[in-house]
């Protein structure tokens, strides 16, 4: 049977781990509770005779596996029990083996499967092993690693796994009593393990022994963040970092990192030294079991915090504390002896860590273990406090700008005031500005000019300094002026604009006031600087701007364009939306100043730009180019103006814009006589186109007269206008003279004869001189003569040709054949008038009725004819047509009423002939062509077979029921 004490051991060790317990009222001010825990005895003697003890008992973090180590007379075995089992398993596989450490995967173990655990022996091996608690037994126990060359038990082990992209990386902390090994690797456990067998193992050794060597990982979040080592030097221990990129420094493989030994002089208070028997690990602190008392000792600062004592009975004081242990997903702590666990709870450790990180300076660690504003000004003050005493004053601004609640603004100005350090000051401002809130508008904007004013105040200084500053590119004073820039730009919004000028401008700082005004939109002003310094390029610069008004473009127009002429062109043809009529006057101021001769006219190629590219259709526009046309040299580009149509395309527009009379009065003023022509001409005066062109070149005025084409008097007469100057203007011999005037007459293709120019010759000419021209003449009148009578032949040959065709169309018949129908009424042709009713108008022709006959074969009687047509034309036709039958009624009748008196033949032909007359017209309306065959018939394709008039018809044929009416008749069956 196994001893009472060992039972109670590890009962009492399984039921911390399975039961939740209260935690104690107590952090690190010593308060310790006593727990009294139901106990449950395991029996783990496997039915083995003689004594045994439990040698160690390992309980994963989140206590559902167990495993339990003991030894007897037999050997030593292990144990493994579930928490819901109430009996546990022996794992056969480790008979013999004296498990002394066990590493269990905290990343991937689960309540039902243990996954991949390494065992470290006494014999100074490690194994694999996994137990499935649905198996009741281990999956495997594989063989690891052992150490050769100085073998040694293992006292702890500890694991972490990291996924990555190529499987899982492990890593591996191991301690036996002298040293600390530690290994990594990819794949499996036994893979990395194996690797080692070609490669040198990594280890720490220190000097000394302990036979209680412990390994502990503090878990912070489920990843171990730092380690401790309890070995025989002291307390090695550092951060940990799975997965990074990290030296190989002091032995140790990659992952271990601010390594640090806490040696044991400083837990004891005489001269002798005294190793802690037990250890556990927290997030700030070591708790140190040192006889029957656990101290605490701060990590980061090595100082003992506090001593906890514990209410033992007589009987367990007289037999000591055992250990110590950690429960690290409850964050409780236990001390435990023979007969009791004591419980040690941690309240809020890191509250005064950040007072332990400025007593070490560590001033970045300190501010990350802040938990209020108050702890952080604390940091910064301590912080801007030694950099003031050492005289730093920009490093102590900083830090000042960022206290905004132990120490006023007040305060720390007078500070840098006093120590006359006003570079400091700004520095300090700029900070402030950078902490403070954006709804502090009020203060923003006052710190913000105070800091104007101090930027200003040290360029005046820097300038008393050193008169050379201005031409040194390098020097402070370009810097500082380049700061100040940039604070400006950054500060536009907060700062107020009429007091930062004013400011500015007490100074004398012009450019700064310049460039401040930009970044306000006060264009005018940084336009008008530009101006009076003389750079219109900067000035056309800042005209250019989206933002800036188009209305500066007009006001600075005529300054800019006397500066720098070319520029400013160049500008307005690049702007868009620019209205070329508001630069008429500095277009116009520009243009009475004199020029160079081959100097480009920069006005007037923008105003080109503008007709020709623009398609401007301004009326001063185009008057300014044509007055500017008007007074060059050459009046090549004037005349090529006034031939362009600019108004052409446009539906209904005119062919030009500028104002015809003032271009009239221009050109004369000027004395641009082909211009005034073409104006002349233009305006459809060609009379006195023609005679100022007379006065300037004869061929001009040629051309002129052709260009009259509709009106062939008007061109005869300006043709003899020419001739006439032709003749008076020749200065030559007589002979000569009459001779260019025959020549003349020859341009006018025939228009002007010899007879139309000898007015203009002399009274006195002789006839001899004409002869040629006179018999030419002649000849073509006789020629025409002779056309004239050619062509009365003809017409007296067709005169006679068509009275035959009339007498021969009088004396035509056709054949009507006896049975031959009527195309409308489909009767015989040839029936009595008295049977069918004779048609209004016509006479009848013996019995018969009278009746159309066509060439085409078809044939109508008159009154169904006339009704056809009447119901198939056009609505004024067929009026007409009734209008004419009418009259044709109303003679008839009378001829008939007056033929009992006394008429005589003379008196009745004229009436006869008025009623031939109005049947003619009426057989042209009705018989011009066949109204089966013509186009009549054509144009009934487009008409409905039922006319809208008609609908009355067809809706009397529609069936419908009659309801009233309606009768059931049943049939015989």
């Amino acid at each position: 049977m196994l001893q009472k004490g060992v039972e109670l051991l590890l009962a009492l060790l399984l039921e911390m781990m399975l039961l939740q317990l209260e935690p104690a009222k107590a952090g690190l001010s010593g308060m310790i509770l006593e727990l009294v825990i139901h106990l449950v005895e395991i029996d783990l003697s496997g039915g083995h005779p003689g004594e045994q003890s439990i040698h160690r008992v390992f309980v994963d973090p989140g206590g559902s596996h167990c495993i339990a180590t003991v030894v007897g007379p037999g050997g030593a075995e292990t144990f493994y029990t579930h928490a819901k089992w109430t009996k546990p398993r022996v794992l056969s596989r480790l008979k013999g083996l004296v498990v002394n450490a066990v590493a269990w995967n905290r990343q991937q173990i689960t309540e039902v499967s243990t996954k991949e655990v390494i065992i470290g022996t006494e014999n100074g091996q490690l194994y694999e092993l996994a137990v499935d608690e649905k198996d009741k037994k281990e999956k495997y126990i594989k063989f690891l690693f052992e150490l050769a060359e100085l073998p040694e038990a293992f006292m702890g082990l500890q694991m972490e796994t990291a996924s990555i992209i190529n499987g899982t990386r492990y890593y591996v902390m191991a301690v036996t009593p002298t040293r600390l090994y530690s290994f990594t690797g990819f794949g499996s456990l036994e893979t990395v393990f194996s690797s080692y067998v070609d490669r040198t193992v990594h280890f720490m050794e220190l000097p000394g022994e302990i036979p209680n060597s412990e390994l502990h990982f503090y878990i912070k979040q489920r990843r171990a963040v730092h380690f401790a080592w309890l070995s025989g030097a002291g307390i090695y221990h550092g951060g940990l970092n799975f997965g990074g990129q990290h030296s190989s420094s002091g032995g140790n493989e990659n992952f271990i990192e601010n390594k640090a030994l806490l040696n044991y002089s400083k837990l004891s208070e005489g001269s002798e030294e005294v190793k802690p028997s037990s250890m556990a690990l927290s997030e700030f602190h070591f708790l140190l079991l040192l006889g029957n008392k656990v101290k605490v000792v701060n990590r980061i600062s090595e100082q003992i915090i506090e001593e906890l004592q514990f209410d033992q009975t007589s009987d367990s004081a007289s037999k000591g504390i055992i250990g110590l242990c950690s429960d690290a997903t409850a964050g409780l702590f236990y001390a435990f002896d023979q007969n009791s666990i004591f419980q040690v709870s941690i309240n809020d450790e890191g509250r005064d860590m950040w007072k332990v990180y400025i007593d070490m300076k560590e001033y970045a660690a300190a501010l990350a273990n802040c938990r209020d504003p108050f702890q952080r000004d604390q940091v910064y003050l301590v912080q801007a406090e030694a950099a003031f005493s050492t005289k730093d004053y920009f490093r102590a601004a900083s830090f000042y700008a960022k206290i905004n609640y132990i120490l006023s603004f007040e305060e720390v100005t007078l500070k840098f005031i006093s120590a006359g350090e006003q570079d400091a000051l700004r520095t300090f401002l700029l900070r402030k500005l950078d902490n403070l809130e954006k709804d502090d508008k009020c203060q923003i904007t006052m710190i913000s000019t105070w800091t104007t004013e101090l930027y200003l105040d040290k360029i005046n200084r820097l300038l008393l300094e050193d008169d050379s500053a201005l031409d040194s590119s390098n020097s402070e004073y370009q810097s500082i002026i380049k700061e100040f820039r940039a604070f400006l730009s950054d500060s536009k919004d907060e700062l107020d604009e009429t007091t930062t000028m004013k400011l500015l401008e007490s100074y004398g700082r012009v450019e700064e006031l310049v460039y401040f005004a930009s970044l306000k939109g006060q264009y005018e002003i940084v336009v008008h600087h530009y101006i009076q310094q003389g750079e219109p390029k900067k000035a056309l610069e800042v005209l250019q701007k989206p933002s800036v008004p188009i209305d500066l473009q007009y006001k600075f127009a005529p300054d800019l364009i006397a500066l720098d002429a070319y520029e400013t062109v160049e500008s307005w043809m690049a702007t868009k939306n620019l209205n070329p009529r508001k630069l008429i006057p500095a277009m116009m101021r520009y243009s009475t100043e004199p020029h160079a001769k081959n100097e480009t006219h920069e006005v007037i190629k923008y105003l080109e730009y503008c007709v020709h590219r623009l398609h401007n259709e301004d009326p001063g526009v185009h008057n300014l180019l044509l007055s500017l046309y008007a007074k060059q040299e050459d009046d090549s580009s004037l005349l090529r103006f006034l031939q362009c149509k600019f108004g052409k395309g446009q539906k209904d527009g005119p062919e030009f814009f500028y104002d015809p009379k003032y271009a009239m009065r221009l050109c004369l003023k000027e004395k641009r006589m082909r211009a005034c022509v073409h104006i002349y001409s233009m305006m459809s005066m060609h009379e006195e186109a023609v005679a100022l062109a007379l006065q300037v070149d004869p061929e001009l005025a040629m051309a002129e007269a052709d260009k009259v084409e509709d009106d062939e008097d008007l061109r005869k007469k300006l043709w003899l206008m020419i001739a006439k100057h032709v003749v008076e203007q020749e200065k030559g011999t007589k002979r000569e003279n009459i001779r260019k005037a025959i020549a003349f007459l020859k341009e006018t293709d025939g228009l002007l004869k010899i007879e139309d120019i000898l007015p203009f010759f002399p009274d006195f000419a002789l006839i001899d001189d004409f002869k040629e021209a006179i018999c030419s003449s002649l000849e073509d009148y006789n020629k025409q003569i002779e056309q004239l009578k050619e062509e009365m032949n003809d017409a007296t040959h067709g005169a006679d040709n068509i009275r035959n065709d009339i007498s021969a169309l009088a004396q035509r018949c056709t054949v009507i054949e006896r049975d031959e129908e009527c195309g409308v009424c489909r009767r015989k042709i040839l029936t009595a008038g008295r049977e069918f009713g004779m048609g209004r108008g016509y006479t009848s022709v013996g019995p018969m009725a009278p009746f159309y006959v066509f060439p085409c074969g078809h044939a109508f009687h008159a009154q169904c004819l006339i009704a056809h047509v009447t119901r198939c034309t056009a609505e004024s036709h067929a009026e007409h047509i009734l209008d004419l039958q009418k009259q044709l009624t109303l003679i008839g009748s009378e001829a008939r009423r007056e033929s009992n008196g006394t008429l005589s033949s003379e008196e009745s032909i004229p009436s006869m002939t008025n009623v031939d007359k109005l049947r003619s017209q009426l057989d042209d309306a009705i018989a011009s062509e066949c109204p089966f065959c013509g186009d009549l018939m054509i144009r009934e394709i487009s008409l409905p077979f039922i006319l809208p008039e008609e609908n009355q018809h067809v809706l009397s044929w529609e069936i419908k029921p009659n309801v009233g009416s309606q009768r059931n008749i049943s049939l015989p069956a």
